[in-house]
């Protein structure tokens, strides 16, 4: 029972000191000098949050350019190997590189012996011209200049130029695919190929352009709200537009 009252007294007191400490915070934000000190503790607040949004944008941008450093390195590790391998297996049967002398002295030339002439080769048939492919230009220091601050924030030159260069890549992949033979294509290809041509509309004919689908299955962007942000930068500066329809956003490349 005196175990019960002791808990009951400490509930009861540890109620009362929390009540006189909001009564004190209270009378504490009516004192105006106090009052002034709330309000700038207040602002600061504001001003490390936006700090935090900014930074997590920071680290979400250096997570994809690791990304892509890690990727681009293993493809150069592959080509040194490709070229290692070809090094060391040059076929016997190619013909070997001969030195011809451009130059000799006077005295060995016979004045009177006519000079033969080799003709060259016919030359061979010139390959078939693949279909280009147009890409998005990349953003000028000018053009970026010239952006409003409110828009890029604390994005860079360099972030807008890389996005454009992701943007680019997801455009030749997927219009490599829809100017291949179909003959040619696996089941994948094939798959990715008949959502291209149900994704085009009238507005889209004779235009190049991509949906988020394409930049998740060709690029290591995340599209989150930094990769708007820089949509909304590229619209500005005219390097796509937005055409909607059938529930999906297209951008056409400009």
């Amino acid at each position: 029972m005196a175990s019960d009252l002791e808990q009951l007294c400490s509930h009861i007191n540890e109620k009362i000191g929390n009540i006189k400490k909001t009564l004190s915070l209270r009378n504490c934000g009516q004192e105006p000098t106090l009052k002034t000190i709330l309000n700038k503790i207040g602002d600061e607040i504001i001003v490390v949050n936006e700090l935090l949004n900014k930074l997590e944008l920071e680290i979400q941008y250096q997570e994809q350019t690791n990304s892509s450093l890690k990727e681009l390195f293993e493809s150069l590790e592959e080509d040194y190997k490709d070229l290692e391998h070809l090094k060391e297996n040059i076929p016997p049967h190619l013909p070997q590189v001969t030195v011809t002398q451009n130059f000799v002295n006077g005295s060995d030339l016979d004045p009177e012996e006519p000079v033969k002439v080799e003709e060259p080769a016919p030359a061979k048939k010139p390959p078939k011209e693949q279909r280009s492919i147009k890409e998005m230009p990349f953003i000028t220091s000018d053009e970026f200049n010239g952006i409003p601050a409110y828009m890029k924030s604390r994005l860079t030159y360099c972030h807008i130029n890389d996005v454009i260069r992701e943007i680019n890549k997801a455009v030749v992949s997927k219009y490599k695919i829809l100017h291949q033979p179909k003959k040619s294509m696996n089941s994948v290809t094939r798959n990715l190929y008949h959502r291209f041509i149900d994704e085009e509309t009238k507005e889209t004919k004779g235009h190049y352009f991509v949906v988020e689908a394409d930049i998740k299955e060709f690029t290591a962007l995340k599209v989150d709200k930094r990769f708007h942000v820089i949509l909304n930068i590229l619209r500005h500066c005219r390097r796509l537009s937005e055409v909607r329809g059938k529930g999906l956003t297209r951008y056409v490349i400009m």
